[in-house]
């Protein structure tokens, strides 16, 4: 049986990451989406949240189980006797960090392998970051999210104090009825 792990944080999970993971399924006797929790990242979606959407996102993927981890890749990786790691490429800049990545992982553990996938052309400028930007500023995301996830990102920023930074560092607040 050959099984990989697609990690990452997922904060919501696209209609990009749910082609990647449709694609890496037909290859893979099983893909454990591996939902992380990265203290570094300031995420919309507890964990738990996360998991329970990418497992409602993913019911009619047969090979596809749903994870979450709390530390490394690779420990998780090891634990599961798993060395196959999908990684999504959208652009040459995701290319030069997954690079080092995949080195770094290597080396923590030899027995890991990367495997890059090129992302669907209709989802290359998706992003979660995006998707959060234009939730700020009320944009319908049905063509980006699945529709309950779109309505979950919609709620949670309205109901929150979720802040986005575009790409000059302009903090971006979410509008209100008041706007």
């Amino acid at each position: 049986m050959i099984k990989a792990i697609y990690p990452g944080t997922f904060d919501p999970l696209t209609n990009g990451h749910l082609d990647l993971l449709t694609r890496t399924e037909k290859i893979f006797d099983l893909v454990i989406l591996a939902i992380t929790n990265n203290p570094q990242k300031k995420t919309l979606f507890n964990i738990n949240e996360r998991v329970t959407m990418a497992t409602q996102a993913t019911k009619h993927l047969t090979k596809v189980s749903i994870s979450s981890v709390d530390g490394l890749i690779v420990n998780f990786a090891k634990e599961k006797k798993i060395n196959i790691l999908i990684r999504g490429l959208r652009t040459i800049a995701d290319f030069e960090l997954e690079i080092q990545l995949a080195r770094i992982n290597r080396h923590l553990n030899p027995e890991i392998e990367s495997i890059f996938m090129l992302t669907n052309e209709r989802y290359s400028y998706l992003s979660s970051s995006i998707i959060k930007e234009l939730a700020t500023h009320g944009c319908n995301l049905n063509n980006f999210l699945p529709k309950y996830i779109a309505t979950a990102v919609i709620e949670k920023i309205k109901t929150t104090k979720y802040t986005s930074k575009n790409k000059h560092n302009k903090i971006i607040y979410p509008k209100t009825n008041h706007d």
